[in-house]
């Protein structure tokens, strides 16, 4: 039996809308991007992968925080 991983199906799918030249886009389709991607945050955000991007993220915003201050 062939299981496919959500997270790692939405992320072939942004991947491949991000590869689409950048042209004007209507109003939907720009929302079912925006839409992709906060699903895709959602999947990724209890696993150890989007723990371990945060940390690096929130390491990223204290580095600059403490070079701007």
């Amino acid at each position: 039996m062939l299981t496919i991983n959500v997270a790692v199906l939405l992320t072939v799918v942004v991947l491949l809308r991000l590869r689409r030249r950048t042209e004007p886009r209507t109003r939907f389709d720009e929302t079912f991007g925006v839409v992709l991607v906060l699903v895709l945050g959602v999947l990724l955000a209890p696993t150890s992968f989007g723990q371990w991007v945060l940390d690096l993220v929130g390491q990223l915003a204290h580095g600059i925080t403490r070079a701007s201050g």
